[in-house]
């Protein structure tokens, strides 16, 4: 049985309006950025990983900590573009898209993702059941929704408590796509779920792209402000002393 071959690649920008310079931040001793190579780096499943950026900095940085850096354009309107530009040539039968701002990223989870994917679905993302009832009304914890085949149904920021059977998973916003769809889908205009939601990934189902969501368990810890920076270091000193134990 031949594995597929998995980019993966860590999309990386400096003018993050919510935190500025946000992939540079010092978490526990290390750069945000590098926390999250690390993890992917972890993976025997994954054959490369890359760092896709705009920025110099950025881009210095990921150099003297090892990484292999793509530039690209300074024009993309998501990350997901910015991926598509820079595995241009590139030979994988599936991108991964990892988000620069998970800290608690680690090759198992990734190793998890990969083992799951069908090669009958275009694309993939992640589900984690809510952590409480209270994400419902949460709109920065994004729920989807999928069927027994593991379909996404839909994704959206806000739910009722009555609809909790329906939205009862946080997307965890990591994706695959094989090298195709992550073409055809930056190729397409935004759509009108997406705009109204502001999720990309609704663009993909207002098209017809079917996505495969893999329910896995993952502590979401992502660093969005500087605010989120002490929870961050508090989850990684907790993992470290679990591993310790």
């Amino acid at each position: 049985m031949t594995h597929p071959r998995i980019t993966a690649v860590i999309p990386a920008r400096y003018g993050s309006t919510r935190f500025p310079g946000k992939p540079l931040a010092m978490i526990a001793g290390k750069p945000l950025l590098q926390w999250v190579w690390e993890g992917a780096c972890q993976s025997s499943a994954i054959a490369k990983v890359l760092i896709a950026t705009d920025d110099l900095r950025i881009a210095s940085l990921a150099t003297k900590f090892g990484a292999e850096v793509k530039m690209t354009r300074s024009d993309h309107p998501s990350g997901t573009d910015r991926i598509a530009e820079a595995v241009l040539g590139e030979k994988a039968d599936w991108i991964l898209n990892i988000q620069g701002d998970e800290p608690l990223i680690e090759g198992s989870f990734l190793s998890q993702i990969i083992q799951g994917l069908s090669p009958s679905f275009g694309m993939a993302t992640v589900a984690t059941p809510l952590s409480s009832p209270l994400d419902l009304n949460k709109p920065d914890v994004v729920k989807v929704a999928f069927d027994l085949t593991g379909k996404a149904v839909g994704f959206r920021r806000l739910a009722s408590a009555q609809e909790a059977a329906t939205w009862s998973h946080q997307h965890i916003g990591i994706y695959a796509f094989q090298p195709a769809t992550l073409q055809q889908f930056v190729g397409l205009q935004p759509s009108p779920g997406e705009i109204r939601e502001r999720l990309e990934q609704l663009r993909a189902l207002e098209n017809g792209i079917a996505i495969q969501v893999l329910p896995l368990t993952f502590i979401s810890v992502g660093v969005d402000t500087p605010g989120d920076v002490p929870r961050a270091e508090r989850a990684l000193a907790d993992r470290a002393k679990n591993v310790s134990i």
